[in-house]
């Protein structure tokens, strides 16, 4: 079962400085992404009232009629609504797909670098609703602890390849990062789904490191691996779901593999079933040259490529028309 593959890490004896418990630590989560591309990450410290803070403001939002929401609509890499329709993000393997059966609620680094071309495509200002003014506080605190945990999954990471600890760290002095609420509304909203419909379609995703804070459903996360084909994802409510995009994976020459997931629509036992993910995806500084490590630590040497030029094109690549 994939659950055997997505241990529970738990980051207390990693911080703790043992170096035993450091060892060990290494090598499941190398053996663990190797095989699935995913973690769960227990003894995080983000305070859990944070998650359920924002899941009540962003689910009064996502209740407004839409032409409330309207003025806040924006395409997939923009700050503020993705309606229905927005995005597929099956596309990105290159099936085809209808879109995806969720709205998203999005924000993004905007913290300028000084250079103009990079902020003007990077690091813009974010949107907030007027009509939820409780949204932006939470999700302020919330940010701030996912780059710090973001940035210590990176030295362990890197201690997981026995690499220097700042091997990834070095790069993000000032990242890019985005943040998704995504909001899976039930069958009564959303219809019935068509033909390879899913409320997110089969993808990976695209950059270095993804943190999720999900809540439970039988229309919920998958997770498919080469062993177990797709299974439903392991859950631990203390645990947040930790996996790897295509950068890392490229960076570990194919060492360990981007996390491929889904998340199902509404079952037709549970059409009612509505959740709220909160999605971050930490990436590098732009335009940090990634190139594939060298065996015997990597397997596949992958052609050097442009971070942000590669997720623009994944962005663009996941846009519905």
């Amino acid at each position: 079962m994939v659950s055997s593959q997505v241990p529970v890490i738990d980051l207390g004896p990693w911080r703790s400085g043992d170096p035993a418990a450091r060892a060990r630590i290494a090598a499941r989560v190398d053996e663990a992404l190797k095989a699935a591309g995913f973690l769960l990450v227990t003894g995080h410290g983000v305070d859990p009232a944070l998650p359920a803070r924002i899941r009540a403001e962003a689910r009064a939002f996502f209740r407004l009629p839409p032409a409330a929401k309207r003025p806040y609509a924006v395409s997939v890499g923009g700050r503020g609504w993705l309606g229905p329709g927005a995005e597929a993000n099956a596309l990105a393997e290159g099936t085809h797909s209808p879109p995806d059966l969720k709205e998203s609620w999005s924000c993004a680094a905007e913290e300028p670098t000084g250079v103009p071309a990079v902020d003007a495509q990077w690091f813009r200002p974010n949107a907030w609703p007027a009509e939820v003014p409780g949204l932006r506080r939470p999700v302020a605190a919330y940010l701030a602890a996912m780059r710090a945990l973001s940035d210590e999954l990176l030295e362990l990471l890197a201690g997981a390849l026995t690499l220097p600890e700042d091997h990834f760290t070095r790069h993000t002095e000032h990242p890019t990062w985005g943040f998704n609420l995504n909001w899976y509304p039930g069958a009564e909203l959303v219809g019935p789904p068509l033909p390879g419909q899913y409320r997110i379609g089969p993808h990976t995703d695209f950059g270095t490191v993804t943190v999720l804070d999900r809540e439970p459903g039988a229309g919920g996360l998958q997770i498919h691996t080469d062993a177990d084909g797709w299974q439903d994802a392991p859950y631990d409510p203390a645990a947040l779901t930790v996996n790897i995009g295509d950068l890392l994976a490229r960076w570990t020459g194919d060492r360990w593999r981007a996390g491929r997931h889904r998340v199902l629509p509404p079952p037709a036992h549970a059409p009612a079933e509505e959740l709220v993910s909160l999605v971050y995806f930490y990436e590098c500084d732009p335009h940090t040259r990634v190139e594939s490590l060298p065996a015997p630590l990597g397997r596949v040497v992958h052609e050097p490529v442009d971070s942000h030029a590669y997720l623009r094109a994944k962005l663009d690549a996941i846009t519905v028309p």
